[in-house]
């Protein structure tokens, strides 16, 4: 009938209004919290009864601060004040993040987005407080993640330096992911190596490169950084890095097998509660760089899934940029090699000879020069063609440091040559550190020179590198014809010395066979330098620039480099010798003859009266062991040296005399006396040598100008 309202329409509105109350505490997968005016809860819908850590539904009856202190909420009074607002107000809080976290062991964490809104009559009576809170752990976690990830691209790596950058992975993760972070590598790393993933060297030393704790910036790791450690068998980080797979190890207990107190890790371990941790292998570039470990003990949360998977995505762009520090590292070695480390050259390089170097890079090959300081103001020489692999720095830094060790040995040059094709041809030598061929059938060569400013002596040994080439004084050219040996770990090492007595100012040319086949072999090269040294050239770097491009009219097809050496010559008033018979009163004699020499030089006193101690010493060692006549020989450049040579073979060793000893305090006075002491082999005995720095370096003599 027209007028009449029908029964259905007019329940419309209270049905759909029942309908919407039942869902919202039936079906909505929001939690909705009811209070009322005291704010106690009276109401609880299906979807917080849901949440078995945190039963809400029992805490139904209480107020709000007793149900906020039933959990560990971050900023409870912030809620309760917010909660009083929207009661005074009517204006909602939207969105306030809210961390909830149980009280059981381990605990479980969950945040929560909360709107807060009033309950009140038509006539605008005040009845309560709804809450609705929605669970967003999940994208909280993910933000978090995206956040730390782009915080480490930015951060990590910002140098190229090893230590550096584990220490900004350390900053970046904790105290974000870890309450302790440690980054431990191999020690060749630091060296510019790495063993591959496929030939893991299991009992390899690890170095501690990085460390982090929220205990604070002054608190040090066990070993601390810079120090070494071993990971021993039997713990999951020897698993770790055996199998190569990261490890996640949810509850760490004090009674945990593997955990050895008597350790000073895991003693650390144990003192500081951890609870929990996680073993990363850190890899890049199908190498195996180290161990990264990450410890919870303040956070009470354990280490779970996905902070494994974070922590694996953190350690990858932290082992791409370790890898790039150790292979810059590697490249700048070998960049100090090339270019020689001229700049700052010892004093007994500069007193010996002038230096200059030429360069010609193109990318292959790894031809490199060098010259060391030896005793008696002599200088080595030395030059060499390694690989043109990957491992070309690696190789050209480890024959440069085995070089330098057997020179400071005072080996002969042929001595050196055959300790180093030893070396060469051990079978367990790493395949980066051996000496392969160049990469177009060249083997590895070595040219080791030796010149003593003194004598003039030149000795020289080759293991298949092309010999110097001689300027004298007046431009003429010659080759000095070096016996030539194997190629390093081919063949038999027999390595002949050869020895020249060289003209005064006269120039050492030395080049590799990359240079030598540029130039079109020795006569083409030995022609080209007589044209170009027979006319002045204003300086030796001048001479090594003009002799390195008139050589190379072409593009080398590997690196090139030539070395130029001047060689100086030290005169009768910087050295003094003498030779004393073989009897006891030479070394009362010797002291004399030193005491008056070193007078006449202008020393001070403390320096003669020391001096003269180790001379009686030294020729004393001498008249108890030699049998023939003993000679002394006293240099002053940068450095006073004493020489003291007998027909002896055995060589003199430092040890500590007893107070009833009435022998044996020789050495042990003259190694106090001095800077430096050694034994340098000779043909049918031995010089044993002592140096002491002098306050007041003397100017050098003369040096040859003009011709090369």
């Amino acid at each position: 009938m027209a007028g009449e309202d029908h029964p259905d329409s007019r329940s419309a509105p209270e049905e759909l209004e029942g309908a919407v109350l039942d869902a919202l505490f039936s079906q909505s997968p929001m939690g909705l919290h009811v209070y009322d005016q005291e704010l106690r809860l009276v109401r609880v819908n299906t979807a917080a009864r849901l949440m078995p850590e945190f039963p809400f539904d029992r805490l139904i009856g209480l107020t709000l601060p007793e149900i906020l202190r039933a959990f560990d909420i971050t900023d409870p009074a912030a809620v309760e004040r917010a909660a009083h607002r929207v009661l005074e107000t009517g204006v909602p809080e939207l969105d306030m993040t809210i961390r909830f976290r149980d009280r059981s062991v381990p605990p479980v964490e969950t945040v929560t987005s909360a709107s807060a809104f009033r309950l009140q009559r038509a006539d605008g009576t005040v009845l309560g407080l709804a809450t609705a809170l929605t669970d967003i752990t999940a994208r909280v976690r993910a933000e978090a993640e995206v956040r730390l990830q782009n915080e480490a691209a930015a951060r990590i790596g910002t140098t190229l330096d090893i230590f550096r950058t584990a220490a900004e992975f350390c900053e970046v993760v904790s105290p974000a992911l870890a309450d302790t972070v440690t980054v431990d590598v191999y020690d060749v790393v630091l060296c510019g190596r790495a063993p591959h993933a496929d030939a893991l060297e299991r009992d390899q030393t690890v170095r501690r490169v990085g460390y982090r704790s929220v205990a604070g910036p002054d608190q040090q790791g066990v070993p601390a950084v810079g120090e070494v450690d071993v990971y021993p068998p039997g713990t999951p980080y020897r698993t770790a890095l055996d199998t190569l797979a990261p490890k996640l190890i949810r509850r760490l207990r004090p009674d945990t097998p593997w955990l050895d107190p008597r350790r000073r890790r895991h003693a650390r371990i144990l003192s500081a509660g951890a609870h929990s941790m996680l073993l990363v292998p850190i890899r890049a570039r199908g190498v195996v760089l180290g161990l990264a470990c990450f410890y919870r003990w303040r956070e009470p949360a354990p280490f779970d899934d996905r902070h494994l998977r974070l922590a694996q995505q953190l350690t990858m762009l932290a082992g791409q940029c370790l890898d790039n520090a150790r292979l810059y590292g590697r490249e700048r070695s070998a960049a100090r090699i090339l270019s020689g480390g001229f700049a700052q050259a010892q004093a007994s390089v500069v007193t010996a000879v002038e230096l200059a170097r030429t360069h010609l890079p193109v990318g292959t090959g790894g031809g490199w020069s060098d010259a060391i300081s030896l005793s008696g103001s002599r200088v080595a020489l030395v030059a060499g063609d390694t690989t043109s692999g990957v491992s070309c720095p690696a190789a050209m830094s480890e024959l440069r440091a085995a070089i330098e060790a057997l020179a400071d040995l005072d080996l002969p040059p042929d001595d050196i040559l055959q300790r180093l094709h030893d070396l060469a041809s051990r079978p367990n030598t790493p395949p980066d550190t051996a000496a392969p061929d160049t990469g177009d059938g060249t083997p590895a060569t070595c040219l080791c020179l030796v010149y003593d400013p003194v004598t003039r002596l030149c000795t020289a040994a080759s293991a298949g590198h092309p010999s110097p080439v001689l300027v004298h004084p007046g431009g003429a050219v010659e080759l000095l014809d070096v016996a030539a040996g194997p190629p390093l770990g081919q063949g038999l090492a027999e390595y002949a010395l050869t020895e020249r007595v060289l003209p005064e100012g006269s120039t050492l040319l030395i080049c590799n066979t990359a240079l030598l086949a540029a130039a079109g072999g020795r006569e083409s090269l030995l022609s080209r330098l007589t044209e170009l040294f027979a006319e002045p050239q204003p300086s030796l770097q001048a001479a090594c620039d003009r002799s390195a491009e008139a050589l190379t009219p072409e593009r080398p097809l590997r690196d090139a480099y030539l070395l130029l050496a001047r060689t100086r010559t030290l005169g009768d008033s910087r050295t003094k010798a003498w030779t004393f018979p073989n009897s006891p009163e030479s070394a009362g004699q010797a002291r004399r003859r030193a005491v008056v020499q070193l007078a006449e030089w202008g020393l001070a006193q403390d320096v003669i009266d020391d001096t003269a101690l180790v001379v009686s010493e030294l020729v004393t060692n001498s008249v108890r062991y030699a049998k023939g006549p003993i000679q002394l020989r006293l240099i002053r450049d940068g450095t006073l040296v004493c020489e003291v040579t007998d027909d002896s073979s055995a060589s003199p060793h430092l040890r500590r005399a007893l107070g009833t000893d009435e022998n044996g305090r020789g050495l042990f006075i003259t190694a106090h006396l001095t800077q430096r002491w050694g034994v340098r082999p000779s043909g049918r005995g031995k010089t044993l040598w002592a140096a002491r720095t002098l306050p007041t370096p003397p100017p050098l003599g003369p040096t040859p100008t003009a011709e090369a």
